[in-house]
């Protein structure tokens, strides 16, 4: 019953914290300078054409009306209209959302494993030269914006050996190895950072549960160096690498707008970005509403992890 609690109040608390956050979009994107009227009819439109514009797009509405209209139709699955392309807004988040969540896929199940055994290894092999190289790299690769790994990559292997396209073009129907050459720039780029962020703090974590009292008594009780890992410092390592690893994940739904643009990659984050510039405002609402909702859903996914992780709330020692 506990844990049935703790859920209820998780999912509670991110309901009321994605109304707040519903909110604060609205207003933000009311204050994004420009009109769009003006901007879609252009300098030489007349005031009576762009306040034509206006009331058909239902932007001389109050701000409440337009904002609860806004809630309401998010509620029954009505995203609204593209002001610029006239398009259902839902349609056009479809296939750029399956686009995003496939290049997350793809980067979450290589790079989280491969990130935390590599941070496992070195916080084990703490003080060693593969410690002190590792640490390095990874410190190298965090400290090094995406644009210049992508920028890279684009130079080595699309410009100089010519194996893989510059420009990550997908088309409905392509074939699995098309598909799979067309993204590996940017899988790679954002397994590159994912991944050195992932390891770092994963080194750091299991690095300072190693020192932990508890830990050198079962050495000293002739636990073996695996057993030793497996049971007494990953089991209360997972609350926090679940809460790393999440936020990684949520930031490959929607920080990629870098990496997205570069490789000129349709996804959702780069969608955003166009809507921006074209003052698309359903559209930047409903991308901003996404990306905050899946932060949400990924941060509270992790705390229940790590709350079904800690024996002591399982004693009942903290609720």
């Amino acid at each position: 019953m506990d844990l049935v609690r703790f859920i209820i109040r998780r999912l509670a608390a991110g309901i009321v914290l994605l109304l707040v956050v519903s909110l604060v979009i609205f207003v933000a994107c009311e204050f994004l300078p420009g009109d769009v009227a003006e901007i879609m009819l252009g300098q030489s439109a007349s005031p009576e054409n762009v306040q034509a514009l206006r009331v058909e797009l239902g932007l001389d509405k109050p701000s409440y009306l337009r904002f609860l209209a806004w809630i309401w139709g998010m509620f029954h699955a009505d995203w609204g209209i593209s002001l610029t392309t006239r398009l259902p807004v839902a349609d056009m988040l479809s296939e750029r959302l399956a686009n995003t969540l496939v290049l997350a896929g793809l980067t979450t199940l290589v790079a989280v494993p491969l990130a935390l055994g590599l941070g496992i290894v070195l916080a084990v092999r703490k003080g060693t030269k593969l410690d002190r190289f590792g640490t390095v790299a990874i410190v190298g690769l965090c400290s090094t914006p995406e644009f210049l790994v992508a920028t890279v990559g684009v130079l080595v292997f699309a410009i100089h050996l010519h194996w893989l396209p510059a420009i990550s073009y997908l088309s409905p129907g392509q074939g699995v190895f098309p598909f799979m050459k067309s993204i590996l720039l940017p899988f790679a780029t954002m397994t590159i950072i994912i991944g050195a962020q992932i390891a770092r703090m994963t080194r750091a974590i299991v690095g300072d549960i190693l020192t932990q009292p508890y830990v050198e008594m079962a050495r000293l009780k002739g636990a073996s160096g695996t057993r030793v890992v497996v049971h007494h410092v990953l089991r209360n390592a997972v609350g926090p690498l679940v809460n790393i690893v999440s936020l990684n994940v949520a930031y490959l739904v929607s920080g990629v707008v870098i990496v997205e643009t570069i490789f000129a990659y349709p996804g959702l984050a780069r969608l955003m970005a166009d809507s921006v510039l074209a003052r698309d405002l359903p559209v930047v609402q409903s991308c901003a509403i996404i990306f905050c909702a899946a932060y949400i859903a990924l941060i509270m996914l992790a705390d229940i992890i790590a709350h079904l992780s800690d024996s002591r709330a399982k004693d009942g020692a903290i609720s």
